[in-house]
């Protein structure tokens, strides 16, 4: 199934104010406010709804806010469509209006499938200039424009509780097209549909309860996630994990406390896999969750 990514998520949130200036502050763009809610946009169109905890027109919550209220895939063509419809009527309820495909996984979390909104985003060259290797960059190309565009490009992952890894596994496999790319042993996997090469778009962790661990963007690279972040400190919000690099990915990261009831992390320099991949099932642990790890403090100057 031509399932290109995420496209959407659906938040519920008790501080409708808190969770939109968050939401700018992070760099997306704010648009179709109103008393109960709003949209907010990455370059590529990818977006967030961001939703009063009551509006009569949220999924059932599977959870209490502030939290995940929807997941909505981008396909690529509208057989897919066609396909999830047919699929996931064998054996659940599924809604099929103004092209929107919807119905529930095996938790309960409501998802949705549409054409994708996703656009190439325009953005720079981002070269490296590696010793032993041709430039990344022309001569006289600066690596770092302070006054360049650091907002999220799209919308990277979500990661969700299950109460049963293998089984949800197997629903987004089997069902739905997804690959397993990498499995932390006893937390649980890494999955990307079949339409991006992304290292994952859905990270799934065994917990008692549901809800959403974290969620990200893409950002251009690293200079733009710990930009965004010494801004983000700046402003008072809460450093939750970062700035480091992950080890199952290799993006760099940086995480902070949100209002959507979760962690909301900057995230870049994500790697590829194709179907040639072999995955890795390794137990989880502070050495394999992260290369190296770093530590924010406010800008000094040697003796100054």
């Amino acid at each position: 199934m031509n399932i290109t990514g995420l496209d959407c998520l659906t938040f519920s949130v008790t501080d409708l104010e808190g969770a939109i200036r968050f939401a700018a502050d992070y760099g997306l763009e704010i648009s179709e406010r109103s008393s109960t809610g709003a949209k907010a946009s990455a370059v590529d169109g990818t977006h967030l709804r961001i939703l009063c905890d009551g509006d009569l027109s949220l999924p059932p919550a599977v959870a209490a806010s502030p939290n995940i209220r929807e997941i909505t895939y981008g396909v690529g063509d509208p057989g897919t469509l066609d396909l999830i419809a047919a699929e996931l009527s064998k054996d659940r309820h599924v809604s099929t209006r103004d092209g929107v495909v919807r119905s529930i996984d095996e938790d309960g979390y409501p998802i949705a499938f549409a054409m994708s909104v996703r656009r190439t985003p325009l953005s720079p060259h981002y070269g490296i200039n590696v010793p032993g290797q041709p430039p990344g960059r022309l001569p006289n190309s600066l690596g770092l424009h302070q006054d360049g565009d650091d907002r999220p490009r799209t919308l990277s992952h979500v990661v969700l509780f299950v109460r049963d890894k293998y089984r949800t596994e197997a629903f987004y496999r089997d069902r739905l097209g997804f690959r397993t790319v990498d499995e932390f042993t006893n937390l649980g996997p890494f999955m990307r549909p079949a339409g991006t090469l992304d290292h994952h778009t859905n990270f799934f962790v065994q917990a008692p309860m549901l809800g959403i661990q974290h969620f990200t963007f893409h950002f251009s690279g690293i200079n733009e996630v710990l930009q965004r972040g010494w801004d983000f400190q700046r402003k008072g919000y809460r450093s939750e994990w970062g700035p480091g690099r992950h080890i199952l990915g290799s993006n760099f990261f940086w995480y902070f406390k949100s209002p959507f009831g979760c962690d909301m992390e900057l995230d870049a320099d994500m790697d590829l896999h194709d179907d040639s991949w072999v995955p890795r099932r390794v137990p989880v642990s502070a050495d394999r969750s992260q290369s190296y790890l770093m530590q924010y403090r406010d800008k000094w100057f040697p003796g100054g």
